[in-house]
């Protein structure tokens, strides 16, 4: 299986890598893809049959399937081969949560199961607690899940008012407190439960049922539906003292960590998502006729498909590049080390960025996509008998929960901008250097490229380079008080995210291109030159503002003049190759490359 040689966590805005480094879809392994099968049948043959009973919250439904991935080996993924699971590797795991994604409200219950509920165990928990809970979590016996958020904490999440106080004796925390949106909360087994010893040091706990939880009445929800939220009340619980999950004041360690595995998790379930309402939208649209044609011969129809595969084969190479780099970074890490668990977080926390990265264009291009689906459907879009009226309402949480699009922006040139400070990253160098060339005018993309792909190429160094303008330039001009300026960290943001799915794609088809020839990589070298050349245009916008808020007078007219050098790119003919591309799709009635 070929993985990206390990790299340093944000390296991809001042290294150039080989298409040959990066993993693909296409490089899933026979084994991997016969795992994903599995998925594949147990969704098609159990979950997308009850999707109405699902929804409508059939007593015992939702908890009878989940019971049933659970004998099929489905729950085990993650958790270690020494506590009862399988252990396998982390694009094996993102490919299979990519297929149960399609299930609407059994993927939450299985993402709040497999990710947030089951990992905090495997990554912080002693021996004993290991022991005791994995190997029942693995196989389903019980069901877990993740109570972080309050009616008054929820992006702010430190700021939680549960409290835990140690009994007279010494054997038990006492926890109050409330907490709300808790996904799988109505009939969960075990609850991961943040509170404040003696209200000040934030920690976490493992809290059983029948520990003295009050369960609250099932959230009526947009979307998801057929999943359990609920608030949960914690009235004087008594929890052994041996249930301390990690260390007093140490549960934002837990809290954050466990969120990067889920943003990673919920980017490629995007991508799951995208793709099931986009084959539906493809079938429909050569289904339903108007004017004497299926409207899948019309011009701006076929414009939503091509846009919409062209946004899902991005996200697709994003996602599964990121898979490559977690599963080299964390592929030496022996199973049976004292230290696993600590060193696997150090791991995934490398990639906190481009985990961030993948949340934030997933969330935003499944609501691209069932946007569209909709309006394919037309009005029978908006009915509920139609499969994307669903797909519509399910979408949009997606946005919002592990850490909201909004947090995660910040977090992106943040994180970035910290490791730089502590001499992790050379991005402030970089910067500088670059700063420094342009006000040197030098003569930027003039010369030729030759080859496949070679302008797209080009435009991607670029668009390096336009993040570290961006970033750079702000980190000068506000210093500290960067954190401040939301909307500047939001467009420099948006300059990173586009960049790495520029450089994403054009990597993978670079790679299709060597492996199967120019002819069959055709399609992706047009999504390609699609892709970068729209996400180009996006960028300049989004540079312009950074640089109008960092600079002005005679500096911004140069830095200005600079961009403009940067971005400067002869259009393709987007209109035709969007007809070509939904042309490919069509032909082939589902999303296949």
């Amino acid at each position: 299986m070929a993985i990206e040689a390990i790299r340093k966590g944000g390296s991809f805005l001042i290294e150039e890598t080989d298409p040959q480094e990066v993993f693909t879809p296409e490089d899933f392994s026979d084994e991997q893809r016969m795992f994903a099968k599995t998925a594949e049948d147990f969704l098609a043959n159990e979950v997308m049959t009850t999707v109405e009973r699902t929804e409508a919250k059939e007593e015992g439904l939702m908890v009878g399937l989940f019971k049933k991935a659970g004998e099929l080996g489905l729950l085990m993924i993650d958790v270690p081969e020494k506590y009862g699971g399988l252990g396998l590797d982390k694009a094996t795991s993102m490919l299979v949560s990519e297929v149960i994604s399609q299930g609407g409200a059994f993927a939450t219950t299985y993402g709040a199961h497999c990710g947030i509920g089951t990992l905090p165990i495997v990554y912080f928990g002693n021996e004993e607690q290991k022991q005791k809970y994995l190997p029942r979590l693995a196989t389903g016996e019980l069901v877990s899940c993740y109570a972080l958020t309050e009616a008054g904490s929820g992006s702010d999440a430190l700021a939680a008012r549960a409290r835990a106080e140690l009994s007279e004796d010494g054997k038990h925390w006492i926890l109050n407190g409330e907490k709300t949106f808790i996904s799988n909360g109505g009939f969960a087994d075990l609850y991961i439960v943040f509170a404040k010893v003696d209200g000040e040091k934030f920690s976490c706990f493992i809290v059983e049922r029948d520990m003295g939880i009050g369960i609250g009445a099932e959230e009526k929800k947009m979307g998801i539906k057929g999943s359990s939220t609920v608030q949960i009340y914690l009235e004087n619980t008594k929890v052994p003292v041996e249930n301390l999950l990690g260390e007093i004041g140490k549960g934002h360690k837990i809290a954050f960590n466990i969120l990067n595995v889920g943003r990673f998790k919920l980017g490629v379930g995007c991508v799951g998502s995208a793709k099931l309402a986009f084959n539906d939208a493809v079938t429909y649209a050569k289904q339903r006729h108007q004017f004497g044609r299926p409207i899948a011969d019309f011009g701006m129809i076929k414009n939503k498909i091509a846009d919409m595969a062209t946004q899902i084969y991005a996200v697709e190479s994003m996602s599964y590049r990121t898979a490559g780099l977690l599963n080299t970074i964390l592929a030496p890490i022996d199973g049976n080390d004292p230290d696993y668990a600590q060193k696997t977080m150090a791991g995934i926390e490398e990639y906190v960025t481009e985990c961030s990265v993948m949340k934030i264009k997933g969330s935003e291009m499944l609501d691209l996509v069932v946007d569209e689906v909709v309006q394919v459907y037309g009005g029978y879009g908006y009915i509920a008998d139609y499969p994307a009226e669903r797909y519509y309402r399910d979408s949009r949480v997606a946005r919002i929960y592990e850490g909201t699009n909004e947090i995660n922006r910040m977090l992106t040139p943040g994180m970035l901008l910290k490791r730089a400070l502590k001499g992790e990253l050379p991005l402030l160098a970089a910067a500088k250097k670059l700063q420094d060339e342009l006000l040197e005018a030098p003569s930027f993309g003039e010369e030729e490229e030759d080859g496949v792909l070679a302008e797209e190429r080009k435009l991607i160094t670029n668009a390096r380079k336009v993040s570290l303008l961006t970033l750079g330039l702000a980190a000068q001009r506000f210093g500290e008080k960067l954190q401040d300026e939301q909307g500047v960290l939001g467009d420099v943001a948006d300059v990173i995210i586009e960049t790495y799915g520029m450089e994403s794609s054009w990597l993978r088809t670079m790679k299709l291109v060597a492996a199967r020839g120019e002819e069959v990589a055709g399609n992706a070298i047009d999504m390609t030159r699609l892709y970068v050349n729209e996400a180009m245009g996006k960028i300049d916008l989004w540079a312009r503002e950074v640089l109008a808020a960092c600079s002005e007078g005679d500096e911004l007219r140069t830095m200005l003049a600079a961009l403009r050098r940067l971005v400067r790119y002869t259009p393709v003919d987007s209109l035709h190759l969007r007809l070509r591309v939904a042309d490919h799709f069509i032909a082939k009635e589902k999303y296949e490359i």
